[in-house]
């Protein structure tokens, strides 16, 4: 079967990373990311969960910009520990 070549842009960090660990496992990065092409085409969707984290949630994020904008003022922030669990159930 006829081979080709895909080139991947990633922060150098995360590459060191991703081939440290590709090593621990006893793969190649090129093996791991053909793993990966596989297993999506064969089952048509990503092979693991996306999701975004609810910490920059809209609710989330005016609420800190409230709290910055209260320290910038000098005023005390003050929520309750049902305030707090609330925000985080959203």
């Amino acid at each position: 079967m006829a081979q080709t070549t895909v080139s991947v842009r990633m922060d150098d960090h995360l590459k060191k990373d991703f081939d440290s660990v590709c090593n621990e496992l006893g793969l190649s990065m090129t093996t791991a990311i053909i793993m990966l092409a596989k297993k999506m085409t064969r089952e048509k969707r990503l092979p693991f969960e996306v999701s975004i984290d609810p910490f920059y949630s809209a609710s989330n994020m005016n609420a800190l910009k409230e709290s910055i904008e209260q320290m910038r003022q000098g005023k005390t922030v003050v929520k309750t520990i049902e305030e707090l669990e609330a925000m985080a159930d959203e």
